[in-house]
């Protein structure tokens, strides 16, 4: 429910120990010969996840383990077992079997420490560990599933597992790289037997977690005609049953080792949580591992059987196995991952339908124009009856849902877009949306669970709410609002430094220099700004050293953020103070104090998430200010989409209209002023004046994208899935715009109706730059004295 996948493992006939082990970690079923020998001898070589991996060390049962040592190439597969005569069904306690097992483990870990040449093998990659656990099939036998003896032994199970798990992860200093995996041999009858193909034999439990598998799937209904989901409680956590036998080629995907030679396992890739590239090419190597053992299968066969009375298998000639092969590489180079051994009736369909629609419109002789306006549907309905089974799953998951819920969700959603549509004509309309954003902590309670971050939700939110409501830009300048928001930066900053200060003991000697770099730059800011605005209301011109000033501020602004530690709090701080230098040079009033305010509602919203994260039951590792900014996102943390991230993509298209039009930005060229690019220079020069401006508009868009990369990394959130949901708020506002385009009336009615559109229809595009920069601007580290660049993975 927090942190890992699950499902059931299905197993074959027979239920015993050594071909349940077989297939669990060699990827097939037993031969039957094996019963020959008590299922405990190998009647033939074959290969495992064992013998693939770099070292494997294993603790627990002789029978198990001996098997999978023997034979194995290479010394590098390790096993610690107890005596064979401590399996004793009759003994007074046998989940010693189990706590041997935790034990010595436990002791093994800790020896490892004080053995430089064993703490090397254990740091190496691609190792296996191999808990067996026999305690309670013991127990089972020995006094049946329901007993006290059975049930008190699986308590214990839990508490060791639990502790071997934090010993792991404390053992390898938390990196996240290690993949767990829980499962069972076989299952066991209510009088303690098993070996048949009773479905308390069959059915095994299947658990994973850790490095590389999917994050938990809230689901609303699943389709199973068992009654456990209801049994367990868990009707709403995505169960994913499995064969056993494709465990094996799931845990070599998970530690990238080849797939055992003999596994007809196939890879479940609803466990993985990985590239749509990495899936491709791994089922693809799966099929291709199982072919060999077809092809394999097929010459012994041929040899041994006379040639007329073979016939070979029709729908994999050597013509139809290089034709798939072709095809599925072919599509793998082409990104198209989803479309290897497609069904190719979908396809010709939309290809006929093509062919009818451009004949009918050659009878009408139609200009090709037309071509275009009635042929673009057809790959474009393709391409979306292709995702069926989505379309599927999203309206089984709407009729599942109460009516009562769907209509609040639709009325709530259609609220959301119009509100962002009237706001591009009415700008107060800003003002409601943020008034309406201050009461959300009241209605997911987040108000009783964290009252301060909410707190500064509500202020900041009904704050930023005020500057809809001001005058457009430049209609009244106002020097000293520019002043006031360079004071308040800079009392900003002294409390920032302060705490720093108390809570770092390296602050004092590696980073204060550069906040006082900081500082210092926003008050030459200031002054630069009060100097010049003085010297041109005297008509004396711009000064040469404000001239040059404010250009060394824009330039330093740039590099100053990528020198402070990619600490989240930290470097989002760095990045404020360096931006807000450049934008009060480019500022004449109140527009002046909205980056500052618009930083504080970013800053609660990254806190706030966070808190909303918790509160739904993902689990949140790390606190908000130890978390680091990282180059490249680490997938295995990722998770699915959940209704949240909605309102999330939602959030973040509001904030992007309100950094544009909350400064009193219209869709027109006249709404920019001239005259906040005075302190860099005064004689007309449109591009460089027209540069400027620009990058004064941008800054509150680069404030927001680098706060929405913190709101990505502190709830996992993945960044295709983020573009996904804004292109769909894009599209459907510019279905509105597109209505509304003009063709009519003054130029200036149809500029502002076609920019409109435009803007809309173009900001997915500008949020893939945005992004871009803003991963720049938080990820990047340089270092001074010479050292190399590096990046923080």
């Amino acid at each position: 429910m927090h942190e890992g996948s699950w499902g059931i493992s299905h197993t074959r006939v027979p239920t015993e120990s050594r071909p349940g082990h077989v297939a669990l970690i060699a990827g097939f079923y037993e031969d039957v010969s094996a019963v020959a020998k008590g299922w405990k001898e190998n009647p033939v070589e074959f290969d495992s996840l064992l013998n693939e991996s770099k070292y494997t060390w294993g603790w627990g049962s002789p029978d198990i383990l001996s098997m999978f040592a023997k034979d194995v190439s290479g010394d590098h597969v390790f096993i610690h077992t107890y005596d064979a005569d401590d399996e004793d069904f009759g003994a007074h306690d046998v989940t010693k079997l189990d706590t041997w097992v935790f034990d010595n483990v436990k002791e093994f870990f800790r020896a490892a420490r004080n053995n430089q040449s064993l703490f090397s093998k254990l740091n190496e990659e691609k190792i296996v560990f191999f808990l067996h656990l026999l305690g309670i099939d013991t127990n089972g036998h020995a006094h049946r599933p329901s007993s006290r003896e059975y049930k008190d032994n699986i308590k214990i199970v839990d508490a060791g597992i639990k502790e071997i798990v934090s010993m792991f992860k404390h053992f390898y200093g938390n990196d996240g790289k290690t993949a767990f995996v829980f499962t069972a041999d076989h299952g066991m009858t209510d009088w303690g037997v098993h070996g048949a193909g009773h479905p308390s034999e069959t059915l095994t439990p299947f658990v994973t977690w850790g490095a590389g598998i999917k994050y938990p799937q809230n689901v609303s209904t699943q389709q199973f005609e068992d009654a456990f989901l209801k049994e367990w409680k868990l009707e709403n956590w995505k169960r994913q049953d499995i064969n056993q036998a494709d465990i094996a080629p799931l845990m070599a995907s998970l530690i990238g080792v080849p797939f055992p030679l003999n596994s007809v396992g196939i890879l479940p890739l609803d466990y993985l949580n990985n590239t749509d590239l990495f899936k491709a090419e791994s089922i693809f190597t799966n099929a291709i591992q199982i072919l060999e053992q077809f092809k394999v299968k097929m010459t012994q066969k041929k040899e041994v059987t006379l040639s007329f009375l073979f016939t070979p298998f029709k729908l994999l000639s050597e013509s139809k196995q290089h034709n798939i092969l072709r095809k599925a590489r072919s599509y793998i180079k082409q990104r198209k991952y989803d479309e290897a051994k497609p069904s190719r009736l979908l396809q010709y369909s939309f290809v006929a339908i093509g062919v009818l629609v451009a004949f009918f419109l050659l009878i009408q002789a139609y200009p090709w124009t037309y071509y275009i306006y009635c042929l673009l549907p057809v790959p474009i309905w393709y391409a979306v009856l292709r995702e069926f089974q989505v379309i599927q799953d999203l309206v089984a998951s709407l009729l599942s849902c109460p009516p009562s819920h769907f209509v609040g969700y639709l009325l709530v959603s259609t609220l959301g877009i119009e509100v962002l549509v009237l706001s591009f004509f009415y700008r107060y309309m800003l003002t409601a949306g943020l008034i309406a954003f201050a009461g959300w902590p009241f209605i997911t309670q987040l108000w009783t669970r964290a009252k301060r971050t909410s707190l500064n939700w509500i202020f900041f939110s009904l704050l930023l709410a005020v500057f809809p409501l001001m005058p457009v830009v430049g209609r009244k300048p106002d020097i000293s609002l520019v002043m006031t928001a360079g004071l308040l930066v800079l009392l900003l900053s002294l409390f920032v430094v302060a705490s720093l200060t108390k809570r770092k003991d390296s602050f004092v000697n590696e980073e204060l220099p550069l906040h006082l770099l900081q500082m210092l730059s926003m008050v030459l800011s200031m002054y630069v700004v009060y100097s010049t605005d003085n010297s041109l209301l005297k008509k004396q011109g711009l000064p040469l050293i404000n001239q040059i000033i404010s250009w060394i501020i824009l330039a330093s602004s740039f590099v100053l953020p990528l020198l402070s530690p990619p600490i989240l709090f930290e470097r989002l701080f760095s990045i404020l103070l360096s931006l807000m230098s450049t934008y009060i040079l480019l500022s004449r009033g109140y527009e002046a104090l909205f980056p500052l305010v618009l930083s504080c509602l970013m800053f609660a919203w990254i806190h706030m998430e966070q808190e909303t994260l918790q509160q739904s039951g993902v689990s949140c590792k790390q606190k908000v200010n130890s978390i680091q900014f990282i180059y490249n996102t680490d997938l295995t943390q990722l998770r699915q989409l959940c209704l949240d991230d909605i309102r999330r993509a939602f959030f973040l298209v509001f904030f992007l209209v309100t950094a544009f039009f909350g400064t009193g930005n219209i869709a027109s060229v006249n709404s920019f002023d001239v005259t906040s690019v005075y302190c860099f220079l005064t004689v007309f020069s449109p591009f460089i004046m027209g540069a400027l401006m620009m990058w004064k508009i941008l800054i509150p868009f680069v404030l927001v994208m680098c706060a929405f990369e913190a709101v990505q990394l502190t709830t996992q959130l993945s960044s295709k899935g983020l573009f996904l949901m804004v292109l769909v708020i894009s599209d459907i506002m510019a279905l509105h715009f597109f209505f509304l385009v003009r063709d009519y009336g003054s130029w200036l009615d149809i500029g502002t109706s076609i920019s409109h559109y435009v803007i809309v229809m173009s900001m997915t595009m500008v949020l893939v730059f945005l992004n871009g920069l803003a991963q720049l601007l938080t990820t990047k580290k340089l270092t001074l004295c010479g050292k190399p660049k590096s990046h923080l993975i």
